[in-house]
């Protein structure tokens, strides 16, 4: 594999992740307005070898994309490959940032196929102190960009509309409860995080989140419901779960990119920037 040294510059990035496994984004979507421009591209970072990215072009603007978060087996652990992903995109010069995933509901409401857009997150993980060494203080108060957010639900919503199938609701609030994985949560587990009002449950938007604030990156996500967690409504099954897996790519595919024709480099309409605050620690001297 040929490592490119020159990482192209760019404002947006999408992460992707379980809900377009099994498409290869953007071609397998067959728009008019995407253009790819580089694929396999590699990089050495100082966490290692980057997962492969892809630069294309969507209504003018130039994209780079990961796939499922930059995991893969036999290389890295999780929290290394997010290091090696944001390393690439502070580098690139990265502004905007969507990411998507498939999550299980916690939320009695929910239902397969619904898609929800979090609003904040409760951090089960044990992959904790993940970061770039940047001198930076991270304010978690909005955790997750308000207007990227919008975007996101507006394009998910007309999706929805178009499509005008049932059950696909379309919650603009939400709880993310991450966990390390890649093992389900057990009854036990589910009804503690349902009791701190939890709504859904995955495995990516930490440390995603957080990486994200430390780059000063705007940071929004997309997550479609592919189970019940455990003890909620009814047990999962595997077919369901087989089938949105395999048949949703596409509906996640063209919201993300539906709502990134519309998103702007400039962060001037969240509070995302001003909440990475300067570290008061790196000037204490030794006495």
């Amino acid at each position: 594999m040929t490592h490119n040294q020159t990482i192209p510059q760019t404002d947006f990035a999408i992460i992707g992740g379980s809900s377009m496994f099994s498409i290869s984004f953007p071609e397998d979507l067959d728009r008019k307005d995407v253009t790819v421009l580089e694929t396999g591209l590699t990089f050495e970072t100082p966490y290692g070898t980057s997962p492969e990215f892809k630069l294309f072009e969507v209504g003018g603007k130039r994209v780079i994309t990961v796939k499922m978060h930059g995991w893969r087996p036999n290389v890295v652990t999780r929290g290394v490959a997010s290091q090696q992903v944001f390393w690439v995109f502070q580098q690139a010069g990265v502004k905007k940032i969507f990411a998507e995933g498939g999550v299980g509901s916690i939320n009695h409401l929910l239902e397969l196929r619904d898609l929800v857009i979090p609003n904040d997150y409760i951090d089960q993980s044990m992959r904790k102190d993940i970061g770039l060494g940047g001198p930076y203080l991270l304010v978690m108060r909005e955790s997750i960009c308000k207007s990227q957010s919008h975007l996101l639900a507006e394009a998910a919503s007309e999706r929805v509309e178009r499509r005008q199938e049932k059950p696909r609701r379309v919650y603009t609030r939400g709880v993310y409860v991450n966990t390390d994985g890649r093992h389900f949560e057990s009854p036990a587990e589910v009804q503690m995080y349902r009791q701190a009002y939890g709504d859904v449950v995955g495995q990516s938007i930490c440390p995603e989140v957080y990486l994200a604030r430390e780059i000063g990156a705007c940071y929004a996500g997309v997550y479609m419901v592919v189970n019940y967690a455990e003890g909620i409504i009814k047990d999962w099954e595997h077919k369901d779960l087989s089938d949105i897996f395999y048949n949703e790519s596409h509906t996640i595919g063209h919201i993300l990119l539906d709502a990134m024709t519309h998103t702007e480099a400039e962060q001037t309409d969240c509070s995302c920037l001003s909440l990475r605050k300067a570290t008061l620690l790196q000037d204490i001297k030794k006495i």
